[in-house]
């Protein structure tokens, strides 16, 4: 009996040791991140921005606003780089992102873990 508590005990220790390993070299990195994170951006101007504007002005911008968040991509990414902290926690790592463009748009922080190689966002919050 004491032999198969001892195994159990050795079975749970070397699971969870591999856990960890797993997790570990699954932890995204701060390049990978900002993929994500200009790729979720680009998909929440394109349709909560583009396409939820009324005025007659910005339906003649519209026409093309696709394809001007698809064109910004670049920009995006420096600016998600420089507002962007990680703490690296060796299994998983947690992003804050302060993006804050100028005085005239509203800014927003975004806290996002990442682990198995997948983020997920769980603070989006404007400021």
């Amino acid at each position: 009996m004491k032999a198969l508590i001892t195994f159990a005990y050795f079975g749970a220790a070397a699971g969870l040791a591999a856990l960890g390993v797993t997790m570990a070299k699954t932890n995204p990195s701060q390049a990978e991140y900002e993929e994500y994170a200009v790729q979720r951006l680009a998909k929440y101007l394109k349709t909560d921005v583009c396409k939820k504007t009324t005025n007659i002005l910005e339906n003649l911008i519209n026409l093309n606003c696709d394809k001007l968040v698809d064109s910004v991509n670049p920009q995006m990414q420096e600016i998600i780089a420089r507002t962007t902290e990680k703490q690296n926690y060796i299994i998983f790592s947690i992003y804050r992102t302060d993006l804050k463009l100028n005085s005239w748009v509203p800014s927003y922080r975004f806290e996002t873990v990442g682990a198995f190689d997948q983020f997920y966002t769980y603070t989006a919050q404007e400021q």
